[in-house]
């Protein structure tokens, strides 16, 4: 055997088989259909502002302590910018919306309402990038979005609740830090961008985490600490670990098709953990997302 040839088996065997790939991303959709249902057991116990510092607080020092023995060199000024997007929107500004949302609304009314975030982030990057998306892309995106505010308005008897604004609100906040992450991750490793975001949010954490334990109900029980632990290491900080690694290995356009799962996997958390009761819509609407989702993915690789 050559040198060029024993470098060539050494560069197959470094680069991991596509079934791994798809198990991480499969794992990372699974850890993020469960955060809904995690928040609610740690807003039993705290309220959602304590929550949702605490959730970037121990986040932020796992991640610190994970760079630190990495050694992980401090990100190039020119990339700062870029995570503190992310850091605002996936680690504040979501976190905090919805679980504000999840104080009046249910796990199930709010995974097909933030169903529509793959529609947002793609329509995001495309503002951001200045990239021309295709008619048929706008037409789907536009066909999912009246979906979910037809469902909105017939859960409110034709009325919008403040729950549904934050919700809204968070879609918008994390399809821009999830198009920004998205654009890092292009020169950066993807477990780099959550980590450096979710650390330089900690000031913003632990002043949120000070504030408001004096002045919510802070009593908490072991379902909430349980909770707590899970939307913070494994929905702010593990699940997007194993969601880079996959997104890595098969690709951001195959990893996206898994993703629409998740809002189905939560309205079956819903159910089988938190006994809400589904109605109808729910199902039907998150199908329909579901449907539009598929065709806006395949025209936006297709033909962009």
């Amino acid at each position: 055997m050559t040198s060029h040839d024993s470098a060539t088996v050494a560069q197959r065997k470094a680069i991991p088989p596509i079934g791994a790939g798809t198990v991480a991303a499969l794992a990372g959709v699974a850890a993020f259909s469960l955060s809904f249902p995690a928040t609610v057991w740690a807003t039993r116990g705290m309220g959602p502002w304590t929550a949702t510092g605490a959730r970037g607080l121990l986040a932020g020092m796992l991640a610190a302590g994970l760079l630190g023995v990495l050694r992980v060199r401090w990100p190039e000024r020119r990339d700062l910018a870029g995570l503190l997007v992310v850091a605002g929107g996936c680690v504040i500004g979501f976190p905090l919306l919805t679980t504000l949302a999840l104080q009046t609304s249910t796990t199930a009314h709010s995974a097909v309402v933030v169903g529509l975030l793959p529609i947002a982030t793609a329509s995001a990057s495309a503002v951001m990038t200045r990239k021309r998306l295709p008619g048929m892309f706008w037409g789907a995106a536009g066909v999912g979005a009246a979906a979910v505010v037809v469902f909105t308005l017939t859960q409110h008897h034709g009325s919008v609740s403040i729950a549904d604004l934050y919700l809204v609100a968070a879609l918008l906040v994390c399809a821009l830090g999830y198009a920004e992450g998205g654009r890092l991750a292009g020169h950066l490793p993807g477990w780099h961008v959550i980590a450096w975001a979710v650390v330089l949010a900690l000031p913003i954490s632990l002043a949120i985490t000070l504030i408001a334990v004096p002045h919510e109900r802070f009593a908490p029980t072991l379902s909430s600490l349980v909770g707590l632990a899970y939307i913070a290491g494994i929905s702010q900080l593990g699940g997007f670990v194993v969601w880079y690694r996959g997104m890595g290995i098969i690709g951001v356009a195959k990893a996206s098709q898994l993703q629409l799962a998740q809002p189905l996997l939560t309205l079956v958390w819903s159910v089988l953990l938190m006994n809400e009761h589904l109605p109808l819509t729910a199902p039907i609407t998150a199908v329909v997302v579901l449907l539009c989702i598929v065709v806006t993915q395949r025209t936006r690789f297709k033909h962009v």
